[in-house]
């Protein structure tokens, strides 16, 4: 017994003596953080405003009475996310799928692309050179491999397994490899009797994007509490390839066939604002732009907080662009400066479009930014918020980080008016909605992404 006393008042004073606390509680500190900048974005700094018309509501609507909310601070696109930016998701959902499949015809076949003598990955010029990255443990991590022994096997279908990027994927049909390599590529095009004017392009409805998100407000209900974080986590698989269609489908006995075919595509637009985008698309673009930022973070690096869609009062606050009041992002109270330029790409004059130098969409950093140096903010492209519509909603949402969004309703929130909408709907406090899975050619988005830190500014009672 008195072995047993000893030893533990050894182990106490070895253990007091090498405390560096003292046995004090102190903080645990982490490592130290500097907040990055999103390249592209500008901070919003969180505070009060007066949400909703300020002044009278001349068609009755009656959806945006004037309500004092606070927002948190948040970063924000500058611009509306482009065509160019837009293509980068699409091609790397298609590259995605293109890469899946040939590791998967080349796991089938045996073809690991690993050399038999040395054990390990070499260029052959087959399919092989594709295979799954865990077909050669030799450079793999001991986590990795316990993953790939343990895990892999039980996970659905081939979800998990890293893909060879380090191999660039041929498009020219000269450079294919060997038939299986054409047989995969073949897939991802039209078939031959959808095929015209020798012209065969992809297969956009292959373009599937497919990603998991948890459910928190779900998770939060008391009703369910006790289960598992499992039965909160939800899949969404998305077409994200933008309806082109839309150009002729929005505008009867008109001729925009142009629009249609060379929009999205065509080097002259790259830096036009993305449209024919559902909501489900848009937020399935910022899930992807999540997951490719955090690609790149270094180990030991925190990830970054994810992008979404702004709530419709972020959008409001930011657009007002810190003046308290304004009828438009610059002031107001009219949509063209002291010589008569107009401030903005809308309809002007009853219908003249070609009034404000565009007919239709304009480049999405033309006009000049708001004081948080955000661009088209008014016209342009209307641009989809996170929160669902209802005319009565300013009268029972929070007045701290308002957001309503209700998954049962599809009708969600579209700010900021478009190229072919009229001056009311430029107002910074107007209210329109569009339905989750329509595709507009008018309508497009931006995105956000949380501020870590509580950088706030003062409420100004200031007018341009």
């Amino acid at each position: 017994m008195k072995k047993f006393m000893l030893l533990a008042i050894i182990l106490t004073l070895i253990t007091s003596c090498g405390s560096k606390d003292n046995g004090e509680l102190l903080e645990t500190r982490g490592r130290k953080w500097h907040p990055e900048k999103p390249y592209g974005m500008s901070l919003v700094p969180g505070g009060s405003f007066t949400m909703g018309k300020s002044d009278e509501d001349r068609p009755a609507i009656q959806d945006a009475p004037a309500k004092t909310v606070t927002v948190r601070s948040f970063y924000m696109d500058e611009t509306e996310i482009t065509n160019g930016e837009y293509r980068s998701f699409v091609n790397w959902v298609r590259d995605s799928i293109v890469r899946t499949k040939l590791a998967i015809l080349a796991d089938e076949l045996g073809e690991t692309g690993v050399d038999a003598t040395t054990g390990k990955r070499s260029k052959n010029g087959g399919i092989g050179d594709y295979a799954f990255k865990d077909a050669d443990t030799t450079d793999m991590s001991e986590w990795d491999k316990y993953n790939n022994d343990n895990y892999y096997s039980l996970m659905d279908g081939y979800e998990g397994r890293k893909l060879n990027n380090d191999i660039e994927l041929l498009t020219d049909t000269d450079d294919y490899p060997d038939e299986y390599y054409s047989e995969v590529m073949d897939t991802m095009y039209l078939p031959i009797d959808e095929a015209f004017n020798g012209n065969r392009p992809w297969d956009v409805k292959k373009f599937v994007y497919r990603y998991k998100w948890l459910d928190i407000e779900e998770a939060a209900k008391a009703s369910n509490k006790g289960k598992r974080r499992r039965n909160f986590i939800k899949t969404d698989t998305v077409e994200v390839y933008p309806d082109t269609t839309a150009w002729i489908r929005d505008f009867a006995y008109s001729y925009n066939e142009p629009m249609h075919n060379d929009y999205f595509w065509h080097d002259a637009y790259t830096s036009y604002p993305v449209v024919g985008v559902s909501w489900q698309q848009a937020k399935a673009f910022c899930d992807w732009r999540t997951l490719k930022k955090n690609s790149t973070i270094k180990k030991g690096q925190s990830h970054v907080n994810g992008f979404r869609l702004p709530s419709e009062a972020e959008w409001e606050y930011a657009a007002r662009g810190g003046l308290q009041g304004g009828t438009y992002p610059w002031g107001g109270p009219y949509a063209k400066n002291d010589r008569g330029c107009f401030l903005a790409n809308f309809k002007p004059l009853r219908g003249d479009y070609a009034a404000d130098q565009a007919l239709y969409t304009v480049e999405a950093d033309a006009y000049t930014p708001n004081d948080y140096n955000l661009y088209n903010m008014a016209g342009n492209v209307s641009e989809w918020t996170a929160s669902s519509y209802e005319a009565n909603a300013y009268e029972y949402m929070s007045t701290m980080n308002p957001s309503v969004n209700d998954k049962k309703n599809m009708r969600k929130v579209i700010r900021g008016g478009s190229w072919k909408d009229v001056a009311f709907f430029l107002q910074v406090s107007s209210r329109d909605y569009e339905y989750a899975d329509s595709a507009r050619s008018y309508v497009g988005f931006r995105t956000v992404q949380d501020y870590m830190g509580t950088d706030t500014t003062p409420t100004k009672n200031t007018a341009r």
